[in-house]
């Protein structure tokens, strides 16, 4: 089976710190957007339910370029300066992109940005230059609560497989056909 570089995020362990928001504008250079962004997910004042009291409930779900099997921004650039590696990490090529914008309609997630300065389409690579150098990403590297995990979600022997297995894991939005690398663990219920 060929490798497919993907992602499981803890939410149980996630507390919202924003350091994968921060690794990635340091890592990448980025000025006033970031390839990551942290919802509340319940808790008060969001449209989200979270239950009724006393059964409420909050979480963080960090959000990023899912690396879909079937990304819905790949077609949708007239350009086509958004492709996909072998190794399944989607990519935008900034010398193709002409600034249109028709990728970040076309995004499920919400996840691509617009690069005032540069005119061009940004999201998450996956530091796919961290990869290709045999690291992981660096928000990975950064995550103080070890909430985020790497690696090649196609090999069920991987740490990152095992641990989606173990807590039934999923994808977001699995609807739309886009088949995310990215899996979220939710949050164990808390105890009383």
């Amino acid at each position: 089976m060929a490798k497919r570089y993907g992602l499981v995020i803890d939410l149980d362990r996630c507390t919202g710190c924003q350091t994968c928001n921060v690794a990635c504008k340091m890592e990448h250079n980025l000025d006033g957007f970031s390839g990551i962004r942290v919802d509340t997910v319940g808790g008060p004042h969001r449209d989200t339910p979270a239950g009724e009291y006393p059964n409420l409930s909050m979480y963080y779900l960090p959000v990023l370029c899912m690396h879909c099997s079937q990304p819905p921004c790949l077609p949708s650039c007239p350009t086509e300066a958004i492709y996909q590696r072998k190794d399944g990490i989607v990519l935008i090529d900034e010398e193709k992109c002409n600034g249109c914008q028709e990728c970040l309609e076309a995004c499920p997630y919400g996840v691509l940005v617009y690069d005032t300065q540069k005119n061009k389409a940004w999201k998450c690579n996956l530091c796919a230059h961290r990869v290709d150098e045999g690291l992981e990403p660096f928000c990975v590297l950064c995550c103080e609560t070890e909430a985020m995990f790497f690696g090649d979600i196609s090999d069920p022997s991987a740490q990152l497989s095992q641990l989606a297995r173990k807590r039934k894991a999923y994808a977001l939005q699995p609807e739309s056909g886009a088949e995310p690398a990215v899996r979220y663990c939710p949050p164990r219920p808390r105890l009383r």
